[in-house]
């Protein structure tokens, strides 16, 4: 069944030329949270994702997932989506219970947050990998494996203790085992297959520079924006000829309100040594044909704005004191004389 899903995982998995390759697999993740305050308040989240991708919610209330996407339930029948929410409206509710009950012997101190994440990992090859993880403070400290809760190596004697705990509920254990190898590599596979049209979807970017803050004296920090682009994969770098720029920073790949990407990029740089500086972007909705943004074309368009903005300023400076000079040699109005 997997060749089937070979021409979209060309698009999805597409890979880069050198280190900074593009996406390498795709992951669909299930997040539960919770944060214990004291003994007596706790307040849980639940979601999933796909890649960075918001793709289900939780309704705590009435124990339904919340459908963000239109193709957020693949092709599972209401007879499997109810099974899967009576999964987790239990673990919703017993998960707080059993980490209140043994939050003492397992040096658990208040205020303190749990994280259980259930994901599977499709990589270019065509395997699906499976995994369960549990972490306190962020810290993981046990991991499924082999229809067994396992310790993580840093967890210490309180890794041991959870997974001690965990391993007596077996009904719990088989319904984990049953979710990462099968429900949800079955899931990610119909997910990516019904929602294709809008994964596969291709938006050209576009990209400007600007100076960021000035990190120094004699110093630049230059930045090239990236934005409106889909999908994610993207590579962005300051270069000079062929020469990438090492010195190149990269934040973060942050979501648009329209699904789409944006990025920036910098460059710190002496203020002598900015000649030949571009910025070339990278995507597969651009056909091969990079975007290359120079740093003098930049600054030379740039000093174009200003001269637009001064010239109207200056010409109506000029328009005001020549009608003030006017005004200045009229004699006063009369004085009205009042109607008899």
């Amino acid at each position: 069944m997997l060749l089937l899903y070979f021409p979209l995982l060309a698009v999805l998995l597409a890979a880069g030329d050198n280190e900074d390759a593009f996406q390498e697999e795709i992951s669909f993740k299930i997040i539960y949270s919770s944060s214990f305050y004291n003994r007596s308040c706790v307040k849980t989240w639940c979601s999933a994702w796909l890649d960075d991708l918001q793709t289900h919610g939780w309704d705590s209330n009435s124990g339904r997932i919340i459908f963000l996407r239109p193709w957020s339930k693949g092709n599972f029948s209401e007879e499997e989506i109810k099974d899967v929410e009576k999964f987790f409206h239990l673990f919703y509710i017993d998960m707080p219970l059993v980490t209140q009950r043994h939050a003492s012997q397992w040096k658990f101190t208040y205020p303190f947050e749990i994280q259980i994440t259930m994901s599977c990992e499709l990589h270019s090859g065509g395997a699906i990998v499976g995994f369960h993880r549990f972490a306190y403070q962020g810290s993981e400290l046990l991991h499924f494996q082999n229809n067994s809760f396992l310790p993580s190596p840093k967890g210490g004697t309180r890794a041991q203790d959870v997974c001690r705990v965990f391993n007596q509920y077996h009904v719990t254990k088989k319904m984990v085992q049953r979710i990462i190898s099968d429900a949800c590599p079955r899931f990610l596979l119909s997910v990516l297959d019904a929602g294709k049209a809008d994964l596969q979807r291709e938006v050209k970017p576009e990209a400007w520079l600007s100076n960021g803050p000035n990190p120094g004296p004699d110093h630049e920090m230059l930045v090239c924006h990236v934005s409106g682009f889909h999908p994610k994969p993207i590579w962005v770098k300051w270069m000079r000829g062929e020469q990438v720029q090492q010195r190149t920073q990269q934040s973060g790949i942050l979501p648009n309100a329209d699904g789409t990407w944006y990025l920036q990029v910098f460059l710190e740089v002496e203020a002598t040594e900015t000649s030949g500086l571009y910025c070339r972007v990278r995507h597969s909705s651009l056909g091969g044909q990079d975007i290359i943004l120079y740093l003098e074309r930049h600054r030379s368009s740039r000093g174009w704005i200003i001269v637009a903005v001064m010239v109207p300023l200056v010409l109506l400076a000029a328009l005001a004191f020549g009608l003030r000079k006017r005004w200045s040699h009229c004699e006063p109005p009369a004085t009205l004389l009042p109607l008899e």
